[in-house]
């Protein structure tokens, strides 16, 4: 890779995911230095990505993100440049900030959204159409038709547009998913995300009145079904249930319309049997317990023709036990954090960075000649192509709440819709 050119890079949000900091000063999550600004600094410092920028809405806040990301980063890691432009400037709020920032960038550049859901689809566009490489965290967008046009510019530009779902690159799920291609038919698929009450504190901005957590949570599991049934089964039908009542109690006070844990319940049809058809299950919560020892609660289930897997994504035998903390179980494959022995970041074989190597690397080779962005649908990568039907059973999730009816998904003239 050493003869292709580094990539430029903007980070397309500030918050806990990019850079560990979000409103209420450092994240208390297990993300407490952030996954995309440490690894992209990393990245740089490897060689593959030279300029990097930062756009929110908020430039008040860069000051303090920059004391941070010293403290955190530059502070703990050997030969980290934690360098970065930065829009707007420290005294402006400007929600359009992104527009400039990319305007900044030139074709063959990428950007990394991660941002709140309703503004993926907008930033996303906005970088497509201006030949931008485009890496979007979950859900790539709320709607349907949006993901469908993201997908036809990405295709007229010749671009690789990819979602961030980093679950892929769990070497215990990709193995599932190499191992459920054994067990015949699909029958049954069971899968539980949750995340603590104190979450609805960092979310309260946007929680219930601009997402909600099928779409923030859900989406790992259901985009690691639609991967491992890809090519063998299609959803056919979504039904959804809701739990209410914690979101909207002192002391998280979100707004009336918010649910705590919702629940879809989806139908499968086998491309390769009329007589097989499966059932899927898919539940995320934000109100957990605080205190339970795990940021991410996480598990599935898969039944098939000839066997089945389950997963604890959560205990992988490892825990910690401080004074005065309780026990408390890791994840180090996802990101790991503690230095290497000669004190520099070490967390390249983490599944959270190399979801974003991958992303760049597939991004130089593209702009080198040496691959198209469409090589990548062959290969079971996240790209907006392949994610689709994650995004169908998302948004007919949201209607069947919001219209408290089975919501369809079919196909028309080769496009997914909905009814």
């Amino acid at each position: 890779m050493s003869d292709l050119r580094k990539l430029n890079v903007l980070m397309c949000g500030t918050g806990e995911y990019t850079t560990g900091y979000n409103d209420a000063g450092a994240s208390q999550s297990d993300k407490k230095v952030g996954v995309v600004g440490l690894t992209l600094f990393d990245l740089r410092r490897r060689g593959l990505v030279d300029q990097l920028g930062m756009v929110g809405v908020n430039g008040k806040k860069f000051p303090a993100i920059r004391k941070h990301l010293e403290e955190k980063i530059a502070g703990v890691y050997k030969d980290m440049d934690i360098n970065f432009t930065s829009y707007p400037d420290n005294e402006s709020v400007d929600p359009n900030a992104y527009k400039a920032a990319i305007d900044a960038l030139s074709p063959g550049d990428a950007v990394i959204i991660f941002t709140p859901d309703p503004s993926h689809y907008p930033i996303a566009k906005y970088a497509l159409e201006r030949k931008i490489h485009v890496l979007v965290t979950k859900p790539a967008t709320q709607l349907l038709e949006h993901h469908q046009e993201l997908i036809e510019l990405a295709d007229k530009n010749g671009l690789v547009c990819w979602v961030e779902h980093h679950k892929r690159y769990d070497p215990a799920y990709s193995d599932a998913r190499g191992r459920a291609a054994q067990l015949g038919e699909f029958n049954f698929f069971s899968a539980w995300m949750s995340q603590p009450k104190s979450q609805l504190i960092t979310f309260r901005g946007w929680a219930g009145k601009d997402s909600d957590i099928s779409y923030y949570l859900s989406s790992h599991h259901i985009d690691i079904c639609c991967w491992m049934l890809q090519g063998k089964a299609v959803p056919t039908r979504v039904v959804a249930s809701a739990a209410t009542g914690i979101a909207t109690s002192e002391p998280y006070n979100c707004v009336p319309q918010t649910e705590d844990t919702i629940t879809l319940l989806v139908d499968w049809q086998s491309l390769t049997s009329k007589t097989h058809r499966g059932t899927a299950v898919y539940t995320a919560s934000w109100t957990a317990p605080i205190g339970a020892g795990i940021h991410s609660k996480q598990h599935f289930y898969y039944m098939a023709e000839k066997g089945e897997i389950n997963i604890d994504q959560a205990h992988r035998g490892y825990d910690v036990v401080v004074d005065g903390q309780g026990i408390s179980w890791f994840n180090p494959f996802y990101m790991k954090y503690t230095p290497s022995e000669s004190g520099h970041f070490d967390g390249q074989r983490g599944y959270g960075y190399i979801s974003i190597e991958k992303f760049v690397e597939a991004s130089r080779e593209v702009n080198a000649g040496k691959a198209k962005a469409g090589d990548f649908d062959t290969q079971g990568f996240p790209t907006v192509r392949n994610t689709i039907l994650t995004t169908a059973i998302l948004h007919a999730g949201r209607i069947s709440l919001d219209e408290k009816r089975p919501v369809t998904i079919k196909t028309v003239d080769n496009k997914w819709i909905l009814e």
